[in-house]
Order: structure tokens, then sequence, then C-alpha cells
């Protein structure tokens, strides 16, 4: 078996791997076309951009916060029209119940029999807007849609369809009228990642092409936006991603990574089984992201940040030291070696 020079064997020579080569290079193709047809509406993000995208080949969640106006809902509406997806958007208010998000089982007169309506769950891409502006009561509706790709509603399961991801938001700043996600709630989102405002000639960029005329018939410069993919492709994308090969060293490099944070002083809480699951499956994401069927520890140290930076709470000390979970993760990853 050849070796990689960081030290993990090849896919390309291991009878363990299942997907190959060429579907992973022509995944990666697609998906970067993907990003490009993003990129022409969201002006100077291409990391979060391909952040997104990861995820999404991850078959998982992402949740954004940042401040208003920097792009958080065009991402989102742009990612569903680049893949050809269906999508909806739910605006989060105290008043908003868990019905409006599963949907509710509704009593039609002419049938005398109760008919289920679906509710905005039912989509492809799901935004969730200002998450933290609901009640928990009505966030947790959202819990078993995010874990199990299903609704349960007067005991009866629902599936949901495939490609299936949220996207929520939330404003980091405006602390006001808002409730705090539940750790389980965060713990559903694969990544966390900020926007931040553009570099200076992107966002020169951006306010010629957002305030630019339209074509014919057209609302917003998402509509403009071209399908470089379709939901089929992109849900079968997700289920070859499951089969990018991960060497047993790399298995091993993640436990011990999750649990250094368990053990690290600056942590009252480190990173769950559950984050060492999305760590990997965001791993092997990436790499198909870059064409490859294998993944390799550079995968891991790429989108570890993102994936475990809002699982992890600083003790009372490191906060009044004013250390950063970014500054842990640096130091776990500085002091924590490939191979045992």
């Amino acid at each position: 078996m050849s070796e990689r020079t960081d030290g993990i064997p090849s896919a390309r020579s291991s009878a363990h791997a299942t997907l190959a080569d060429a579907e992973a290079e022509g995944i990666g193709a697609m998906l970067r076309g993907v990003a490009d047809e993003i990129a022409t509406v969201v002006e100077g993000k291409r990391e979060a951009i391909d952040r997104t995208l990861t995820v999404l080949l991850a078959g998982g969640h992402l949740l954004v916060e940042d401040v208003p106006g920097v792009g958080k809902t065009v991402l989102a509406k742009s990612l569903a029209a680049a893949i050809g997806a269906e999508r909806h958007r739910i605006q989060f208010t105290p008043d908003l119940l868990p019905g409006d998000i599963t949907g509710a089982s509704i009593f039609d007169q002419a049938t005398r029999e109760f008919v289920f309506r679906p509710g905005a769950v039912f989509t492809h891409v799901l935004l969730a807007d200002e998450i933290n502006r609901a009640s928990p009561k009505t966030q947790s509706a959202l819990l078993e849609a995010m874990e199990e790709r299903q609704v349960t509603v007067d005991s009866v399961t629902y599936a949901l369809e495939e490609p299936f991801m949220v996207i929520a938001t939330a404003n980091p700043v405006e602390m006001e009228g808002t409730y705090r996600l539940p750790e389980a709630q965060r713990d559903r989102f694969t990544a966390q990642i900020s926007l931040g405002y553009p570099m200076a000639d992107a966002e020169a960029r951006m306010l010629a092409h957002q305030t630019a005329p339209l074509g014919a018939g057209l609302r917003d410069a998402v509509e403009g936006i071209r399908p470089r993919a379709d939901t089929a492709a992109v849900a079968h994308a997700v289920e070859a991603t499951r089969r990018v090969h991960t060497d047993r060293v790399l298995l091993d490099y993640v436990v011990r990574l999750g649990r250094a944070t368990r053990e690290h002083p600056a942590l009252a809480l480190g990173a769950s089984p559950r984050a060492g699951v999305h760590l990997v499956r965001a791993a092997k994401a990436r790499a198909v992201m870059d064409g490859r069927a294998w993944a390799v520890p550079e995968d891991v140290r790429d989108v570890i940040g993102p994936v475990w930076h809002h699982r992890l709470h600083l003790s009372p000390q490191a906060v009044s030291r004013g250390t950063a979970a970014g500054d842990v993760l640096a130091d776990i990853l500085a002091t924590t070696p490939v191979r045992a």
C-alpha cells in the first residue's frame, strides 16, 4: 500500500475505498460550478460559500451568526437556486408556533376527516431566519426534522425529501427579545459560520450588481441564478460522500482531538461524540469538494473550526482572561499529533 507524505494510506490503493476517484472528481466539479454560480450574487465570500456547500454535502445544517445586512438570507436563497431546489423561509418571531414549522392536522368539512397540511419544513432548503427570536418550544420543533429527516404529527411520521438542509440565521448583537438556542439544538448544526463585512472591492461589485437593472420578469438578483445541479444529483452526492475512505489513523485522530477538548483546562464543556461524527462527515465532504475519494488530516484541520467552535464552552476563568474558543482549538491542534 502506498503512503501519502502525511503518513495516511492513500485510498487509491486501499481495498476498503468504495467511492471511485472519477465519481469524487465529478461531484467536486459539480459543486465548484454551484459555488461559482452563488459567487455571482454573494460577492467576496468564497470561503463562506465553500463552507456552506461542505455542510450540504455532509448532509448537515448550518448556523450563520452575524450582524444584519451582510448577506445571510441571500446566501441561503442563492444556494437553493443554484441547485434547483425548493426553498421555504420562516421568519422566527415570539408568536411563532411549532405547527407553523411542522404542519398540522386540519379538519376538512367536506370529507369530515382530518387532513395533514405540511408546514414550511417540507422543502429542500429551509431558511430559519433569526431563529433565536422564537420560544424554545418552537425552536425545538426543528430537532426531529434536523436529526432524523422526518416530522411526527399526531403520532403519524412523515418523511422529508432529500436533500434537506436547514440554514438558520441569528443576530449576535441585538439580544433584546431573543432566546438562546439550547445546547441540544446548537449541537444539531454541523457548522457555524459568520460572513463578516466584504472587502472594499467586493462590496463595490456587490453594490453594482444589486442595483443594476433586472432582467425581464426578475424580482431580484437571486432569480437570475442558473441552476448548476438538481436535487437528485445533490442527493446522490450526499450519499456518495458517506463512502469516502477514512483511514483508522484519521478516525483515531478525531477521537483524540475530542478527548483533548474534554480535558482542556480552558473548557467547561468539550466536543461530544456527535461532534466527532459531524467532524468526520465534514472532512469527507471537504475531500469530495477537492475531488478526492479519501480524507486526510488536513481535511479535519480545515473544517474543525466551523464544526466545533459553537460546541465548545469556555470556563469562567478562560472567559475572564479573554480566551476565545478558536484559541483553544488552535492549541489543541498544535499539541495533538496525527498519530498517537
